[in-house]
């Protein structure tokens, strides 16, 4: 199987892709791990460390061929909040939390937690429930390396745009973060991990 063995970030490649994969936050955080994309391209992933693939990014084959990650549509609650101050304070009581969050000029989004929501209304934070690509602040939070997992990306199109919570986007991951956990437990429509852990 041919391999990709690093990764171009997004804005430093311009080559037509051969293939793209579709990935939600959980399944962009990998080392090594068998993908098929989105057009049937076969390909192993395999980098010397884990990383945090962001959507944009390119994995480069072996024989120079791109694949174009993009990140999938999640269930996210975005908080709004009138001062900028109020947003520090959002953010403040969010990190103490240890959750992934992904700070915007005058919103945060996280993925869905009632109990979490209910803590950011009693900061004085306005919920709306959207579906975007979650690209969460790096080095808080990493989640764990899986070995030798196969990922099927889904036959479909895909659009790479982030959507506000106007769009209608294919529904994705309805998935509640555990912080403790090697993975997410993925509902809704589409685009599902599969895979086991390598026992070699």
């Amino acid at each position: 199987m041919i391999r990709a063995n690093f990764v171009s970030p997004k804005g430093a490649w311009q080559a037509r892709p051969s293939d793209s994969i579709l990935l939600d936050f959980d399944a962009r955080h990998r080392r090594r791990i068998a993908m098929t994309g989105t057009h049937g391209l076969e390909f192993l992933l395999d980098l010397p460390e884990a990383v945090m693939l962001r959507g944009g990014d390119a994995l480069v084959l072996e024989d120079g061929r791109l694949i174009e990650v993009v990140a999938a549509p999640e269930e996210l609650a975005e908080i709004r909040v009138a001062e900028p101050r109020d947003l520090a304070r959002l953010a403040w009581h969010l990190g103490n939390r240890h959750l992934p969050i992904q700070i915007l000029v005058n919103r945060i989004r996280i993925r869905r937690d009632n109990i979490i929501e209910e803590m950011a209304r009693g900061l004085g934070g306005k919920i709306a429930h959207i579906e975007a690509p979650f690209d969460p602040e790096g080095g808080a939070y990493a989640g764990p390396e899986i070995e030798e997992t196969h990922v099927h990306g889904p036959h479909c199109g895909h659009d790479h745009h982030e959507h506000d919570h106007h769009d209608h986007a294919g529904h994705d991951h309805a998935a509640h973060e555990r912080h403790d956990h090697a993975a997410d437990e993925h509902q809704g429509h589409g685009h599902h991990a599969h895979g086991h852990h390598d026992h070699g």
